[in-house]
């Protein structure tokens, strides 16, 4: 079935029943309304890449993510797609697994596929990559990167707030041997974490022991072995900060093969807030980022670069997300 079939049976010409799915509010209404019930007595599919020919719009949205295993990252695009949905973009989904040259290649797929916009949610990225997107037009958003331009929307978290949140629960606790277990520190974000963290304890703890900070992978395996090296320790800390919530539930694992008790002998805060760490035994305190608010930060940011049906790259600003402290099992008083 094509649109010449659709044209003939309902009487009109191509370029009408095109317009009826292009630009429906150029069209008469009952002529619309008579079309799309063709349309659908003909079980028609618009051709999305002659569409995407005429218009100059593909209708299709990039979303670049890190890893599709960890749980943050599926929770981001299910709700970024279901807002696409709701305003008629498709998603075009790219998993980088914290590599850099997958992540150029995953640029190179957007452009590929002529995108009318993409979503960078991950902070490995070279900023020379995104050149080709200027020059074309095509607007980006960043979390955890980027700086804000012409057609360049940012969005930023604010870890001194959130790695602020969980030190303050802890000290209120009485913790005072407090350590933390980052990200790969090659990633900006996991070393934004690591950097509000030595703020905070800057101020807090001024003697801190370097023995006390060890670098993850954001997995749950990387998050066993950093624990386990902090764990060797003659001095333990009382309490663990973990950069997200993947690597404090291989802490805990941890901790557990190791005869200890969490949080009787050791608490551990977390940072996402994922689904599953409310069901972690125990479950797990944690810094809480709103996925569904960031999707639809990011999404909004390129949906407004439009004008009519053309793309209108707009001077970019930045939106900065505050994380909240969710407090489970996982926290309580050190030992006296």
């Amino acid at each position: 079935m094509n649109i010449e079939a659709v044209a003939r049976r309902a009487n009109v010409s191509t370029a009408t029943v095109s317009r009826v799915i292009n630009r429906p509010e150029l069209v008469r209404a009952s002529t619309a309304a008579a079309v799309l019930e063709i349309i659908r007595e003909l079980n028609f599919y618009p051709n999305r890449n002659a569409r995407a020919l005429g218009t100059g719009r593909s209708s299709m949205f990039g979303l670049i993510i890190s890893d599709i295993t960890n749980p943050f990252f599926p929770e981001l695009v299910k709700a970024f797609e279901t807002i696409a949905v709701e305003h008629g973009q498709e998603v075009l989904v790219a998993n980088t697994d914290y590599d850099p040259v997958r992540m150029e290649h995953c640029l190179s797929r957007m452009l590929e596929r002529k995108v009318d916009g993409v979503a960078i949610m991950t902070s490995e990225i070279d900023e020379a990559l995104i050149g080709p997107f200027g020059r074309r037009g095509i607007p980006l958003v960043f979390l955890d990167g980027g700086t804000p331009a012409l057609g360049v929307n940012t969005i930023s978290v604010d870890y001194k707030a959130g790695v602020g949140l969980a030190m303050r629960h802890l000290r209120s606790l009485g913790h005072r041997r407090i350590g933390f277990i980052s990200g790969p520190l090659r990633l900006i974000s996991a070393q934004r974490r690591l950097d509000a963290f030595a703020m905070g304890m800057a101020v807090h703890q001024p003697r801190m022991k370097e023995k006390w900070i060890e670098e993850g992978d954001h997995r749950i395996e990387g998050g066993k072995i950093a624990m386990r090296r902090m764990l060797t320790s003659k001095v333990l800390p009382t309490a663990v900060i973990a950069s997200n919530d993947l690597t404090a539930i291989g802490a805990i694992d941890e901790i557990h093969e190791k005869g200890l008790r969490v949080p009787e002998d050791i608490s551990v805060i977390g940072f996402d807030d994922i689904h599953m760490s409310a069901f972690t035994y125990p479950a797990l305190t944690t810094i809480s980022l709103p996925r569904a608010q960031i999707a639809q930060i990011a999404f909004q940011a390129l949906f407004e670069s439009y004008d009519g049906q053309q793309i209108e790259p707009r001077t970019g600003k930045n939106r900065v997300i505050e994380p909240t402290l969710v407090i489970r099992k996982s926290t309580g008083p050190p030992k006296k």
